[in-house]
């Protein structure tokens, strides 16, 4: 997988795996499991006892005296279909219990052959070794080295399937002699230390025959007709993949007999084994099983359920769902652990089902089945967000105009859905951006907005934040691509907020000048120009105020009160033209606190009297009490104790219009500090002691400096 690099140990979807044979394995996002059952896979015994030959073998560096500070790596190479990724399962299930923190699994190659970036598998393996967060926008030197150290302090089996470049394994290879790397691939590993090669061909005959006579589902079809047996896995090339598609194909026809499949086999034009497996059982489909069977190939990440197989093929669910299950019997799926009625497309089917697509679709009907499966996924989105919103709110109302399939009966419900088709929404997110001529744009934006909106609902902050960083910059790329200056600014802004909420300032002033820019429309702005773009449509105030504002932050966490009171000042100028009293007001309080911090008394007093002027006005008499207890806090700061009397009476009259009981005692509890100071102890104790009362009876406390 691509997204969801790390799967459960005992994850089904391998292409060699014996039917019939299920392993549990964790829930994702938890710490991998070892499964509690052994994988049992028929004709490799020899092989899986190499490896583990291999395993107990000194290394040529150890043997040299140089021993290699890297991991050991054993190397499965074979053909797709030959059962590499089986024999992978088998051996890692027999050796879990030789590593204490589990098995790690991560697919590095998407459907269609495009490396998974190391970045994405990095973060997704630092995610399951969890507990802390993956930081948001950490570029791949930063992930690998983490994963490195992380795993230097693990003892673990890294299972890294469809490797398809040496570097793919040294990115990721522990600096320990703990771990143990196994690696599955097509071809041999130049340049990675330390391998230890076992490659795979075809199964031998007796194997292959018991395996299709597993798959055929009744052992006497073969045991009276052995020849012809031998004949059909002879066609397969005794390849695992090739069987099950043959023995499917049998047990889906019970009438006919072994001669019948060999016959239809050796007449086959294909020359590859799997090939001519495959176009057996494709070219016995019905049309509605055929056209669902090709548009597999667009199914995000390999994983499809009835929704997307439904969207895809336009048929109904219920018919989509049968036709799956039918699938999963012929051995075109398998079964994904990831959750009920999910299954994940073999990925040595891969190449063959994107011939079919292009084959029999159109470029036009492709994009439309693309963008059918997108808005189904938003309206699934969208019930799974709404499901977290109280009774009769407006989300709700929405939700309940939306089909009974699409909805979600509880909060729980939504969660586990969203997390188990977590790899693939994102995957179908990537495929709509990078979909030629931007013709999926618009669905891709509604997709990514309804995608954040759910992970707000479900996860928590620091959860949701590094994949919330990839959609927003998923976005900037829908944005640069169609000009669209306000959506461009947008996902700038939010990236900008992500790079300084972990201390990557340099990286959120770049962010947000960059957003600055596209919210002026690209040109410098000035009272009367910035007045007259607004009126055209040109450039968006709100974007740009907030952009200042935000560097003047970063400034500020920078520790340079210069250039933050600078940046404030410009936002609090954008938010008096447009009169924008509360964020002036705001503006006002933060310029109060840099300038108290600085220790510029004078034009701090005169900050916080107008964002208690501004709060005045606007009736917030909340905010109005504040204000002015920080201005009275600046003039405890100067040594002017009287003054701080005098406002914090001022703030606490005002306080009583705002039914805020903690702030009145906090207010109290600073009046007294301020009368103590003046030499008043008997009224410091009387207001000390009503604040007392007054937190004790709400019980409540505060915290006041």
């Amino acid at each position: 997988m691509t997204d969801q690099a790390v799967q459960p140990a005992g994850a089904d979807g391998t292409p060699g795996r014996l039917p019939g044979g299920s392993t549990p394995g964790s829930p994702p996002g938890g710490t991998p499991q070892v499964p509690c059952g052994g994988w049992h896979i028929a004709g490799r015994e020899a092989e899986l006892a190499q490896m583990r030959a291999d395993l107990e073998k000194a290394g040529l560096h150890t043997l040299s005296g140089r021993p290699s500070p890297h991991s050991r790596v054993l190397l499965i190479a074979g053909r797709p279909g030959s059962g590499r990724t089986a024999l992978a399962e088998a051996f890692a299930a027999q050796t879990a219990a030789d590593f204490a923190d589990g098995v790690l699994r991560a697919r590095l190659t998407e459907p269609g052959g495009t490396p998974v970036p190391t970045e994405r598998t990095a973060r997704e393996l630092l995610a399951a070794l969890g507990p802390d967060p993956v930081p948001a926008g950490a570029d791949e030197d930063e992930l690998t080295e983490a994963l490195r150290a992380e795993l230097g302090r693990r003892r673990v089996l890294l299972l890294l399937d469809d490797v398809t470049l040496p570097e793919q394994v040294l990115d990721l290879l522990p600096d320990t002699r703990d771990c143990l790397v196994v690696a599955v691939s097509a071809g041999p590993l130049r340049g990675v230390p330390d391998v230890r090669p076992c490659t795979l061909g075809g199964l031998g005959r007796d194997a292959a025959v018991s395996l299709l006579a597993a798959r055929a589902g009744a052992p006497h079809r073969t045991t009276v007709d052995p020849r012809s047996a031998e004949l059909v896995a002879e066609a397969c090339g005794h390849l695992p993949a090739a069987l099950v598609l043959a023995g499917g194909w049998l047990a889906a026809r019970p009438k006919l007999s072994v001669a019948e499949a060999a016959k239809q086999l050796g007449e086959s034009p294909a020359t590859d084994p799997l090939e001519r497996a495959f176009g057996l059982v494709a070219g016995s489909l019905t049309r509605t099983p055929a056209r669902v069977l090709r548009m597999l190939a667009l199914a995000p990440d390999g994983l499809v359920d009835a929704h997307t197989a439904s969207s895809l093929a336009n048929c109904p669910v219920a018919t989509a769902r049968q036709i799956l299950d039918d699938f999963l019997r012929l051995g075109l799926l398998r079964n994904s652990t990831l959750a009920s009625g999910c299954y994940a497309v073999p990925r040595c089917l891969d190449p063959l089902l994107r011939a079919l697509l292009a084959e029999h679709e159109s470029a036009e009907e492709t994009v439309l089945a693309r963008a059918r499966m997108l808005e189904r996924t938003v309206r699934r989105l969208r019930a799974c967000h709404a499901v977290t919103e109280p009774e009769g709110s407006e989300a709700r109302k929405r939700a309940a105009f939306l089909p009974r399939t699409v909805r979600f009966a509880s909060r729980r419900e939504a969660r586990d859905w969203l997390e188990a088709r977590r790899p693939a929404i994102l995957a179908a997110a990537r495929l709509a951006v990078a979909e030629g001529g931007g013709r999926l744009d618009g669905l891709a934006r509604r997709l990514i907005s309804a995608l954040a909106r759910a992970f707000d609902a479900h996860r928590s902050q620091e959860e949701a934040a590094p994949e919330l960083y990839r959609l927003h910059e998923l976005v900037l790329d829908v944005a640069v691509r169609a000009g669209l200056r306000r959506e461009r600014a947008a996902a700038l802004l939010n990236l900008g907020d992500l790079d300084a909420r972990t201390g990557r300032h340099r990286r959120a002033l770049t962010r947000y000048r960059a957003a600055l820019e596209a919210a002026r429309g690209g040109e410098e702005s000035g009272t009367a120009a910035a007045s007259s773009r607004a009126r055209a449509g040109s450039w968006d105030p709100a974007a740009a105020a907030r952009a200042l504002e935000s560097i003047g932050s970063t400034y500020e966490d920078m520790g340079d009160a210069e250039r933050a009171a600078d940046w404030y000042g410009r936002a609090l100028a954008h938010h008096q033209i447009r009169d924008d009293r509360a964020a002036a007001a705001r503006l006002h309080g933060r310029l109060g606190a840099v300038h108290t911090g600085q220790g510029r008394y004078d034009e701090a007093l005169r900050q916080w009297r107008a964002a208690a002027a501004n709060f005045r006005r606007l009736g917030d008499a909340g905010a109005h009490a504040r204000a002015l207890a920080e201005a009275a806090g600046v003039h405890e700061r100067a040594g002017r104790p009287q003054e701080t009397v005098r406002l914090c009476r001022q703030a606490l009259e005002v306080a009583g219009d705002a039914e805020d009981e903690r702030l009145r005692a906090a207010l109290l509890l600073r009046l007294a500090d301020a009368c103590e100071r003046t030499g008043d102890v008997r009224e410091g104790s009387r207001h000390r002691q009503t604040a007392s009362d007054l937190l004790n009876s709400h019980n409540l406390t505060v915290d006041v400096e």
